[in-house]
């Protein structure tokens, strides 16, 4: 039996810093990559010429306002040649040179049709983000499936495009990404997924370093955004809360910040966690008012 093709695409916009260290750990890989496919939307900066220095790298350029988190993937999806597809972002550093051999194995082993990585702070990473890591990825691996909903509420649709891997064949059959869309892609197409009686496999040993140091108003202004796209999407979301994953998550954190005697970082975390209530409600009441997002 011959070796599924992978592609890996990854969509740029003045992604100098983190690039290089990218393509150097994906060129690493332990498993065979057929293709690297990079969508860059306008950069300024030496995005483009790292691409084009690397003759193991396909180039596809847009415009920046042309840019769509679902539409955008999936025209580079129906340009690759992979059998299994893995995104990542411009942001997400392999931490070992098993991360495509892992991330795969659910899928070829016919275990799930989609599976995510695990994301590991990077070394400038806030205590409250080193924790926040640590409660969305654990170190444990898992599969779910439609069963699972009424157990893990919202967290059962979780998938991250920061770095995940796609069937080439269930996309198509699941009609891919939807469009225009702002954030979350990867979350509804997860619903398609359990909806349609399919898998998806957490990696917990697939593992990339990624995270944030958002101030307020960006967690406010990514939280509105959510929380007015998981509105839009409540159908396909079984119309789960996400009341009860946000509640353990600030529960675990707060507990960990006393422990550790960072009391600084809670009174942050606290402030944190109200830009975000803040920004998901108005999000969610802005679609209600049939309002668009800009």
């Amino acid at each position: 039996m011959m070796a599924n093709k992978i592609s890996v695409i990854i969509p740029t916009l003045n992604a100098e810093k983190e690039l290089p260290n990218i393509l150097s750990a994906l060129h690493k890989q332990t498993r065979k990559i057929d293709e690297i496919i990079i969508v860059d939307s306008e950069s300024t900066d030496k995005t483009v010429q790292i691409c084009q220095k690397d003759n193991s790298v396909k180039l596809m350029r847009i415009e920046c306002k042309d840019f769509d988190h679902g539409k955008t993937r999936d025209m580079a999806f129906k340009a690759s040649i992979g059998d299994i597809v893995v995104f990542m972002t411009h942001d997400a550093v392999p931490a070992r040179s098993s991360l495509i051999a892992k991330l795969v194995a659910p899928l070829e082993k016919g275990k799930a049709v989609l599976s995510t990585a695990r994301q590991l702070p990077k070394k400038d990473a806030s205590k409250m983000e080193q924790l926040v890591r640590a409660f969305n990825y654990p170190n444990k691996s898992h599969i779910r499936s439609k069963e699972d909903i009424k157990s893990m509420g919202i967290k059962a649709f979780f998938c991250s495009d920061v770095c995940a891997a796609y069937k080439r064949d269930v996309y198509f059959e699941l009609g891919g990404f939807d469009y225009p869309i702002k954030t979350n892609e990867d979350m509804f197409f997860a619903a398609k997924v359990l909806n349609s009686g399919y898998k998806i496999a957490y990696v917990a040993d697939a593992l990339v370093y990624h995270s944030h140091n958002f101030t307020l108003k960006e967690q406010y202004q990514r939280n509105y955004i959510q929380g007015y796209e998981i509105e839009r999407h409540s159908k396909e979301l079984h119309n789960v809360s996400k009341g009860g994953e946000g509640l353990r998550l600030v529960k675990y954190v707060s507990k960990e910040l006393l422990k550790k005697g960072h009391f600084i970082s809670f009174i942050h975390f606290g402030f944190d966690c109200y830009a975000r209530l803040l920004g998901s409600r108005a999000g969610k009441k802005a679609y209600l008012n049939n309002k668009r997002l800009s």
